[in-house]
């Protein structure tokens, strides 16, 4: 799973999620990509499973970024353990998400396999997403 190597603080508050991407929203190295319709949380395991899934469809022909990172931790109480004691432990890592961030990019593959691998990838995905290319923007 993707996760940073260093934190200088090992919890964050939850922070607040609005507005419009205003980076990273273009294709900059690929032909085709997968853009973010709403804002959420990706977890590192959809990441990892999204990426499984679009190089398996386009059989490891072509070339495929991955454009987000997690870089923000969550947390989660055990269970069974009564509302005292602060904040629980790191579960895992999420990269937050606003509405037109380019998630993947793919070059080197037809169209229709891009649109498929890409469509494959958004079912793993826990917000909605769009299929773009370069030539459209």
């Amino acid at each position: 799973m993707l996760q940073p190597k260093i934190r200088k603080h090992r919890k964050e508050f939850r922070g607040k999620m609005g507005g419009i991407a205003s980076a990273n929203n273009t294709i900059t190295f690929g032909e085709y990509g997968l853009k973010s319709m709403e804002c959420g949380w990706i977890k590192s395991r959809e990441i990892e499973s999204a990426r499984k899934a679009i190089t398996s469809s386009i059989k490891r022909k072509g070339k495929v970024w991955i454009k987000i990172f997690p870089h923000k931790p969550y947390t989660q109480k055990g269970t069974n353990s009564k509302m005292i004691a602060g904040k629980g432990e790191v579960e895992g890592y999420v990269a937050v998400v606003n509405p037109g961030t380019v998630l993947f990019e793919v070059s080197g593959v037809p169209r229709e396999a891009a649109m498929e691998a890409m469509r494959l990838a958004s079912h793993k995905l826990s917000v909605k997403t769009k299929f773009i290319s370069k030539r459209e923007i």
